[in-house]
């Protein structure tokens, strides 16, 4: 499968860069600096640009069958809007007669899922330090979830470093659930499970252990 990856420099990017490459699709990557890619293969195209600038998330996505959000910012506490911004620079670059499929990466605290993060995520955290981004990938997913192409929305717990194990759980109702953690490399396990047999989309599922 022909997938392009936005934000694969640091973080689930850069691990659902490597695996998807060990999976054999051909992936092209959009990052702002390709010194900071540490990936290197022959079998990865490279672009240099910006989610921001609407000409390089054209060049990145033309020809992909899935592309795959996994932009991320550091903290702050002023306002936000590259991702919904984003998300509207690659919607116009589909366009409307288009089979692509886009799976964006938000995390636990957007849409529905907030109020399941625990007692100090949700009120200490989440509003000191990340509540303008998460307004944002409010807006974000609401855009997405307007548009006519065929999404999904991955909502992954606390993030770790851990080992890919295929082994986690993919929730839809949060009713009495607190997300827990799940490794990077699972959250990309997961994606490429989905491109492979797609059973979430339309869907903002929860990815914890």
């Amino acid at each position: 499968m022909k997938i392009a990856i936005i934000g694969a420099s640091r973080g689930i990017g850069a691990e659902l860069s490597k695996a998807a490459i060990e999976e054999g699709h051909e992936v092209t990557v959009l990052v702002r600096d390709p010194a900071k890619l540490n990936i290197s293969t022959p079998g990865l195209k490279v672009i240099t640009g910006d989610i921001l600038d609407p000409s390089s998330v054209a060049a990145a996505i033309a020809g992909q069958e899935a592309i795959c959000v996994c932009i991320g910012i550091p903290p702050t506490r002023k306002p936000v809007d590259v991702f919904s911004r984003g998300i509207q620079n690659i919607l116009a670059a589909i366009g409307t007669e288009s089979n692509q499929k886009l799976i964006l990466i938000t995390g636990i605290g957007a849409g529905d899922s907030k109020g399941h993060g625990g007692f100090f995520y949700d009120r200490i955290l989440n509003p000191l330090l990340l509540g303008t981004s998460y307004a944002d990938k409010d807006r974000a997913e609401s855009i997405l979830k307007a548009s006519n192409v065929e999404w999904l929305i991955v909502r992954p717990g606390f993030l770790t470093n851990g080992p890919r194990t295929g082994k986690y759980r993919v929730i839809e109702n949060l009713s009495g659930v607190t997300a827990g953690k799940i490794s990077r490399t699972d959250v990309a396990d997961f994606i490429l499970k989905q491109l492979a047999s797609p059973t979430c989309f339309g869907k903002t599922p929860l990815v914890t252990y």
